[in-house]
């Protein structure tokens, strides 16, 4: 028996900047800075023991984006794979810009944080966190927080509590914590959920299964087409240099998807019709009306894409089903419904989302006091109302999740060299004189957006303002030439903490 003797660090390490999480986001954010900021100390704590984040963490069978790599794929970095990949190639891809950085240097793994404390005496965060291999406790120093752990938590996954679940004799699993011996061959297995997980998870188990049926609620829209780029194919055999290849795609899909996002609002029915004839193609009017016609307008929620629309042929061939109806119960022998129908199963995937996790459910605290960012307005959803040296990388719902890494890695090392300049160790920003009395609303508007896991815990998120500099817009197409524009001497910055040697004494 291995005894582990728990021990506290006593001298924390001090870095001018502590990045959170080596997912997608932590390493794109990583590369800003060093190539930004050679100069800048570093450090990237990471609660697992691998990089990746999402794409390790999850480890379902058939696991791959649901948006396009061109533009899920680092603005600096050119995608060579087809469009949707599988999580072990955006891990290689990830791999090869960790490399080409040498950022493993500055990755530290198995830490958890466990506390964050900003002191105004010495303008520095104290990061505590416990490495999860020998329980000792670490401190850290850092003059800025660069927060990039995502929005949702990595150890467990969300499942409602549905009556009778403990007289279910099979195995109920949450994909994030897909057993890694879990043997569904020649078994009934019900998957709860309409979503992107449930789309990947049933084709890619389909033909081992003795029948796979998607239960839900309500159905979700997709859009299933061929994982190809004919554009970037073409451009490969015209010998064009793969750098050029990347700016070209990305631009043309980041335009069509500007159009499909405004057509999805101006002219909903019309998409909906789009999309559904999509659907039909492969399973046919009935199918398609009965189990895969949403009731609510394009982009309320995520629209997956469905390579080759492979999860519509398994419903074609037979070997999966569609029911669109409400748990009544668990039952021994499966899932009982509420229109009395049984669904007899020997596992239960239970695809239905994600626990929401608010910069990564880290207490946090300011001078002595705790931090409740439910109480606090978001400065475009990138800072916090006075919660000094902080940003949260919180991607797009509606354009690829790294597309707001980029021009996040932008601002901050914009921001930070603005710091230097003034010779300032504190900024944070305040509502001004013209915001007193400003209507405050919840971080996104679910009459535009309105997925599960925020809905349930919205109360924990910061707070959104009447006006443009305090909302979190969840528009890539006008943020990527507005954060580039921000003034940094704007009256919502206060800066604080001047060296005897800045600019701004000097000027006094």
């Amino acid at each position: 028996m291995r005894i582990v003797t728990t021990q506290t660090q006593t001298t924390p390490e001090h870095f001018d900047v502590l990045i959170v999480g080596a997912g997608i986001s932590g390493v794109g954010s990583a590369h800003h800075l060093k190539q930004n900021l050679p100069h800048k100390s570093f450090v990237i704590l990471e609660m697992q023991d691998h990089f990746g984040g999402t794409w390790w963490t999850h480890k379902y069978p058939g696991i791959r984006s649901d948006s396009d790599l061109y533009t899920f794929g680092y603005r600096f970095k050119p995608w060579t794979g087809t469009p949707i990949a599988t999580a072990d190639k955006i891990l290689d891809y990830m791999g090869e810009v960790i490399a080409e950085d040498g950022l493993d240097a500055h990755i530290r793994y198995g830490h958890k944080i466990i506390a964050a404390d900003w002191s105004s005496k010495t303008n520095l965060w104290t990061v505590r966190a416990r490495k999860l291999d020998t329980d000792e406790t670490v401190a850290f120093t850092a003059g800025f927080l660069w927060m990039c752990q995502g929005y949702y938590n990595h150890e467990e996954g969300y499942t409602p509590d549905w009556p009778g679940m403990a007289d279910f004799k099979g195995l109920v699993i949450h994909p994030q914590t897909w057993p890694k011996d879990l043997d569904y061959r020649g078994k009934k297995v019900v998957v709860i959920g309409s979503g992107a997980t449930a789309a990947t998870v049933i084709p890619a188990i389909a033909d081992e299964t003795a029948h796979v049926t998607m239960l839900q609620r309500s159905p979700t829209y997709f859009v299933p087409g061929r994982n190809v780029d004919d554009m970037a194919d073409t451009l490969r055999e015209l010998e064009v240099e793969e750098t050029w290849i990347h700016e070209i795609v990305r631009r043309q899909r980041l335009k069509m998807g500007a159009e499909f996002t405004r057509r999805s609002k101006e002219e909903p029915d019309a998409v909906k019709q789009e999309l559904l004839a999509g659907v039909t193609a492969f399973v046919g009017p009935d199918i398609a009306r009965d189990h895969f016609t949403p009731h609510y307008r394009p982009w309320r929620q995520r629209i997956a894409f469905v390579p080759d629309g492979d999860i519509f042929q398994k419903v074609r061939e037979g070997k999966a089903s569609v029911i669109t109806d409400e748990i009544d119960r668990f039952v021994p022998e499966g899932i009982r419904l509420k229109s009395g129908e049984t669904l007899e199963a020997d596992i239960i995937v239970t695809a239905t989302g994600f626990r929401l996790s608010v910069l990564g459910d880290i207490p946090f605290s300011v001078d002595g006091q705790s931090v409740d960012l439910g109480d606090t307005v978001t400065y475009r959803g990138m800072m916090f109302t006075n919660v000094p040296n902080l940003a949260w990388v919180f991607g797009y719902f509606r354009a690829s999740w790294t597309l707001r890494v980029d021009i996040m890695g932008d601002f901050i090392c914009r921001l930070l060299k603005h710091m230097e300049a003034k010779g300032a160790a504190k900024v944070t920003v305040k509502l001004r004189a013209e915001d007193e009395g400003m209507s405050l609303g919840p971080w996104i508007d679910p009459e535009d957006f309105n997925p599960g896991y925020l809905m349930r815990e919205m109360h924990r998120m910061p707070k959104s303002g009447d006006k443009t500099e305090w909302r979190h817009t969840q528009d890539y197409w006008a943020e990527r030439n507005v954060l580039p524009t921000i003034d940094l001497d704007g009256a919502e910055f206060i800066y604080e903490g001047f060296s005897r040697a800045s600019p701004a004494l000097a000027a006094e």
